[in-house]
């Protein structure tokens, strides 16, 4: 299939992986996505190396509240992201990078201290290669 088509197979070794922002870029990074929806304090923004930071796909600051307040809870944030995931602008902005992942290493970005228990996670598990199809 031409690579253009948003349907073709990922490629064996075209993967999604997650990096904190803070982190030196690498070569084998791929397409460098910031995935949060503030910029990270004290980078540069030349320091960053971002190729995309599509805010559609970062949680809503309602949501990020609520998960840093005191009643935040991690699975039931995931839930609720998830359905933020469904919207329209958001759906349309992972299908945009599962066609960048089919076709080279995407890496999502974030200021995160622990990556395993943010919203990367559950973009990490929505880009899969068997998610969304």
């Amino acid at each position: 299939m031409p690579p253009s088509d948003p349907h073709a197979h990922p490629h064996p070794h075209a993967r999604v992986r997650v990096r904190r922002i803070y982190e030196t870029p690498s070569s084998d990074d791929g397409v460098r996505v910031l995935v949060d929806r503030l910029w990270p304090r004290g980078l540069a923004r030349t320091d960053a190396r971002i190729d995309e930071w599509p805010k559609a796909l970062t949680p809503s600051t309602e949501l990020r509240r609520w998960y840093h307040g005191p009643e935040g809870e991690y699975a039931e944030f995931c839930r609720r992201y998830e359905a933020e995931l469904a919207a329209p602008e958001a759906a349309a902005a992972l299908d945009r990078l599962r066609e960048l992942a089919a076709r080279d290493t995407v890496t999502l970005l974030t200021a995160a201290k622990d990556p395993s228990v943010s919203h990367t996670s559950v973009l990490e598990r929505e880009l899969a290669p068997q998610a969304g199809e």
